[in-house]
C-alpha cells in the first residue's frame, strides 16, 4: 500500500457523496479539475455557466468557478463554498472578480492542487467536526497506559460514539491482543507504512479490525517496529476526519513518528503510579512530550507510597490532574478471561473513563 487507500466495497447510490459543481469553458482548466476530482474520489457536475435547473448551484457541496466563467456567474445566489480557480499568477483583477461572485477563496493552479484535492475529498467524505483525539502515555514502564487507552476506547464505543483505537507503541505487544482480537481479520500498521499524502478516512475505517464496537489499528506479529512520520501523519489525519473519538496509545520514547502523533493530539494523559521512582521517570517523559504537546494531564494510579497522593504527584510534575485510578481488584484476572479493560462498565477504571469522556466531550452530540 503506497500513498492512499480506497474502499474495496462499491458504494451504493445512497452512500455516494455528490462531488463539486464545476463551472468553466476552459478545456485545459477543466482537464486539471477533473483530474483533481478523480484523485479525491469525487464525481463532479460540469457546466459552462450557472446551471438553469433550480437548486443545482445552491445545493452543490462545493462550487469551483473557472476564472473564465466569473463574469457569467455574477448574478448567482450568494453562498458559502465557492472557489475561484485559474492559472494566471499575476492577474491584478482576480480578487475583484472573486468579490463579485462571493467566492471564499482564490486558487491558482498548479500551486494550490494539493490543498484543492484535500478540500474536494473532504466534501466527498462529508467531513464535519474532527474527532477528539486523546493520547495515553506511561510515565514509566508498566504504568498501565495501554490498559487505560483500551478502557477509554471501549467506554466511548459503549456510549455509541464512533471510536478508533490506535496502537502507537510497536513494542507494547499489540492492543488487539489486549482486546482479544489478535486473530480478527483486518489491516495492521505494516500495511500503512508506505502511506503518504491523503488517506481516505472511510476506507481506513472499513479496513481495520472491529472489536467491541470500535475500530483498532494495531501491529501484526512481524518484525516491523517503525511507523514513518509521513504514515503516522496521514493515518491519524484520516482517523480524525471521521469524527467521534480517537485514542492513541503511545510509547515513552519520542521519535519522529511519535512526534507526529503528539502534534495531532487534542490532549494527552500521562499515567503515573504513586511512587517516587515513577514520578522521577515521568518527569523526564513529561519534559520531552511537553515540547510538542501543550495539553498534558496526569492520571495517578494507586497504590501510593508513604506520604504520596494524587495531588502531590500532580504538583511534583507541574501538570494538571485528570484524576486517579485506585487499585482495582480482579482487573488482571478479567483480562486473562477475555474481558477487555472497561468493558463491564463497573469498577474504578470504568468510572474514571466515563467521567473523563463526560467532561472532555461536554457540549458535543453522540456521533
Amino acid at each position: 500500500m503506497a500513498g492512499s487507500i480506497t474502499s474495496e466495497r462499491p458504494r451504493s447510490a445512497e452512500e455516494r457523496r455528490d462531488g463539486p459543481l464545476i463551472v468553466t469553458e476552459d478545456v485545459e482548466l477543466l482537464d486539471d479539475l477533473l483530474r483533481l476530482c478523480a484523485a479525491a474520489g469525487a464525481e463532479p457536475d460540469v457546466h459552462h455557466t450557472v446551471p438553469d435547473r433550480k437548486g443545482v448551484w445552491e445545493g452543490a457541496p462545493l462550487v469551483l468557478v473557472g476564472d473564465d466563467a466569473a463574469e457569467r456567474c455574477r448574478g448567482a445566489t450568494r453562498r458559502r463554498g465557492v472557489l475561484l480557480v485559474g492559472r494566471d499568477q499575476d492577474d491584478p483583477d482576480v480578487w475583484r472578480r472573486a468579490v463579485e461572485i462571493g467566492a471564499d477563496s482564490v486558487l491558482r493552479l498548479p500551486d494550490a492542487e494539493g490543498w484543492l484535492v484535500d478540500r474536494i475529498a473532504d466534501v466527498v467524505e462529508g467531513v464535519g467536526r474532527q474527532a477528539l483525539t486523546v493520547g495515553v502515555i506511561g510515565g514509566r514502564g508498566g504504568a498501565g497506559a495501554s490498559t487505560l487507552a483500551c478502557a477509554l476506547a471501549v467506554t466511548a464505543a459503549r456510549a455509541g460514539r464512533r471510536t478508533m483505537l490506535v496502537d502507537g507503541d510497536p513494542l507494547g505487544g499489540g492492543l488487539d491482543v489486549l482486546l482479544g482480537g489478535e486473530q480478527t481479520e483486518g489491516r495492521r500498521w505494516p500495511d500503512f507504512a508506505a502511506s503518504k499524502g491523503r488517506v481516505a478516512g472511510g476506507a481506513l475505517e472499513e479496513s481495520l479490525p472491529e472489536l467491541h464496537a470500535l475500530r483498532v489499528l494495531s501491529w501484526d506479529r512481524g518484525d516491523s517496529v517503525v511507523v514513518p512520520p509521513e504514515a503516522m501523519r496521514s493515518v491519524l489525519a484520516a482517523a480524525r476526519r471521521r469524527g467521534g473519538v480517537v485514542v492513541v496509545d503511545l510509547p515513552r520514547r519520542v521519535d519522529e513518528g511519535v512526534a507526529e502523533a503528539l502534534a495531532q493530539l487534542d490532549l494527552g494523559l500521562l499515567v503515573v503510579p504513586g511512587e517516587l521512582r515513577a514520578v522521577a521517570a515521568a518527569n523526564r517523559v513529561a519534559s520531552v512530550v511537553g515540547m510538542v504537546l501543550s495539553d498534558l494531564r496526569v492520571v495517578v494510579r494507586g497504590p501510593y507510597a508513604s506520604r504520596l497522593d494524587e495531588q502531590w504527584v500532580a504538583a511534583a510534575l507541574g501538570l494538571p490532574l485528570a484524576g486517579e485510578l485506585p487499585v482495582e481488584a480482579g482487573l488482571s484476572a478479567a483480562q486473562d478471561g477475555g474481558v477487555p479493560p472497561g468493558a463491564s462498565g463497573r469498577g474504578p477504571l470504568a468510572r474514571f473513563c466515563t467521567a473523563f469522556w463526560e467532561k472532555a466531550l461536554a457540549g458535543e452530540t453522540v456521533s
